[in-house]
C-alpha cells in the first residue's frame, strides 16, 4: 500500500495499491493525484482498479499475452488517480535484472488543469469573435496541419482509392497507427526536440507553409451559417474543456450553468421583465382617466392652436405649397401674406365677436393681437368682419 509523499524504492517486479482516504473539498478543483514511477531502465506499467484485477494479470491468457506486447515501455511515467477514486492498483514489470525504480504518490495543484479551464472559458465567451477572426482561421489551420498531417494524408488517400479495394484494410489500420504515432510524439516531444531539433523545425516549417497555402486558397468563412456553426462548435468545445479542467463534477456543472446564464443574460432578464409586466397588468385595477380643468382646457387649446398655425405657416413657405393657386382662391391676399410672414391670424373685430358669443377669449391673446396687428386696422374690410382662418383658403 502506497502513502502520499513517501518514496518507495525497488528492483524487482512488484504490485502497488493506493487508497484515497481524503474527501475532496471545493478548493481541490484543480488538484491532481499522480503516482510517479522513475526507473533507471525500461519498465512496463499496468494500471487496474483493485487487487482482484491484479490477480487476473498473474493468470495466463491470450489477451494478456498480446496486450503485453502492445504496452509501451518507458523509463519515467505516471498514473493519474481520480479524486473520487477509492483505490488504484498498478503492476510494475522490469525488463532487465539490474533495474532500480522508485514509486511516489503526489497530491498537488496542477497548472495544466487551470490552463485547460481558462482555454475553455475563452473559447466559450470569445467563440463568436474567433470564428470571424482571420488570424484565428490561419493559425488554427496551420496548427491542425502540423499536428495531424499523417491523418490528413490518409484521408486524402481514402478519397483516391476505389471503393472495393482491399487496401482499405491497410488504411483503416493506418488511422490507428497515425493516432499512436501522434500520441508517442507528444509524450516524447522534449526528447525529440533535444536530439532532432533540425528535422522537427524543418517539418514544422514545411507542413505549416503548406497548411497556410491551403487555408489561403479557400479563404476565411464568409457564409453566416458557416460562421454560426463554427461559433457553436467552439462554444461546445469550450464547455467540454471547462468540464475536463475541473476535478469536482458538481462544481464543474455549476460553473457551466453560470457561464451559460452569463452568456445569454439578456434573454432571462427580458423574459422575467415581460412576465412581471403581464402579472402587474392582470392584477391592477383600471384607473379612470383624469379630466382636464377649465384652465387646463383653455391653455391646451391655445398651445395647440399656436402649434397648428406655425405648421400652417411652415407649409405655406415650403415648395410644396402653390402660392399662385392659393392666392387666387382667397379673398384677402395681403392678409394671407402678412399671416405667412408672422402676423396674427385674427383681427380685433373677430376677437370681439368671438368674446361676445362664447366668452372664452384670452386677455393674453387680445394684448398680443393689439400689439402685433395695429397696422392692419386701417386696411381691414368693414364689409367682411368675420373672416377666420378658414376664409384664407375659401
Amino acid at each position: 500500500m502506497l502513502q502520499e509523499s513517501k518514496v518507495y524504492y525497488n528492483n524487482i517486479s512488484q504490485q502497488f495499491c493506493y487508497k484515497n482516504v481524503l474527501v475532496p473539498q471545493w478548493y481541490d478543483i484543480w488538484t491532481r493525484i499522480q503516482i510517479w514511477i522513475n526507473s533507471s531502465k525500461l519498465i512496463r506499467v499496468t494500471q487496474v482498479e483493485n487487487e482482484e484485477k491484479l490477480k487476473e494479470l498473474e493468470q495466463f491468457s491470450i489477451w494478456n499475452f498480446f496486450s503485453s506486447f502492445l504496452k509501451e515501455k518507458l523509463n519515467d511515467t505516471y498514473v493519474n488517480v481520480g479524486l473520487y477514486s477509492t483505490k488504484t492498483c498498478l503492476k510494475v514489470e522490469i525488463m532487465e535484472n539490474d533495474t532500480n525504480y522508485s514509486v511516489v504518490v503526489t497530491r498537488r495543484f496542477d497548472p495544466k488543469l487551470f490552463l485547460v479551464f481558462l482555454l475553455g472559458l475563452m473559447l466559450f465567451f470569445c467563440g463568436d469573435l474567433l470564428s470571424r477572426s482571420q488570424i484565428f482561421y490561419y493559425s488554427t489551420g496551420m496548427s491542425v496541419g502540423i499536428m495531424a498531417s499523417l491523418l490528413i494524408i490518409i484521408f486524402i488517400l481514402f478519397k483516391f482509392m476505389p471503393k472495393k479495394s482491399p487496401i482499405y484494410v491497410i488504411l483503416v489500420g493506418g488511422w490507428s497507427f497515425s493516432l499512436y504515432l501522434i500520441q508517442l510524439v507528444f509524450r516524447n516531444l522534449q526528447e525529440i526536440w533535444r536530439c532532432y531539433w533540425q528535422y522537427l523545425l524543418s517539418y514544422t516549417f514545411t507542413v505549416g507553409f503548406m497548411s497556410f497555402a491551403v487555408c489561403y486558397k479557400y479563404g476565411p468563412l464568409e457564409n453566416e451559417r458557416s460562421i454560426n456553426l463554427l461559433t457553436w462548435a467552439l462554444q461546445l468545445m469550450g464547455l467540454c474543456l471547462m468540464y475536463s479542467g475541473i476535478q469536482i463534477p458538481h462544481i464543474a456543472f455549476a460553473i457551466i450553468i453560470a457561464a451559460l446564464c452569463t452568456k445569454n443574460l439578456e434573454y432571462p432578464i427580458q423574459w422575467l421583465y415581460i412576465t412581471y409586466r403581464k402579472m402587474c397588468k392582470a392584477t391592477e385595477k383600471p384607473v379612470p382617466p383624469r379630466l382636464l380643468t377649465e384652465e387646463e382646457y383653455r391653455i391646451q387649446g391655445e398651445v395647440e392652436t399656436q402649434k397648428a398655425l406655425q405648421e400652417l405657416r411652415s407649409y405655406c413657405r415650403s415648395p410644396d405649397c402653390s402660392a399662385w393657386k392659393t392666392v387666387s382662391r382667397i379673398q384677402s391676399p395681403k392678409r394671407f401674406a402678412d399671416f405667412v410672414e408672422g402676423s396674427y391670424h385674427l383681427t380685433p373685430n373677430e376677437v370681439s365677436v368671438h368674446e361676445q358669443e362664447y366668452g372664452l377669449g384670452s386677455i393674453l391673446t387680445q394684448n398680443e393681437l393689439y400689439e402685433d396687428t395695429s397696422s392692419e386696422e386701417e386696411n381691414s374690410d368693414p364689409c367682411h368682419p368675420s373672416i377666420t382662418q378658414n376664409s384664407f383658403l375659401s
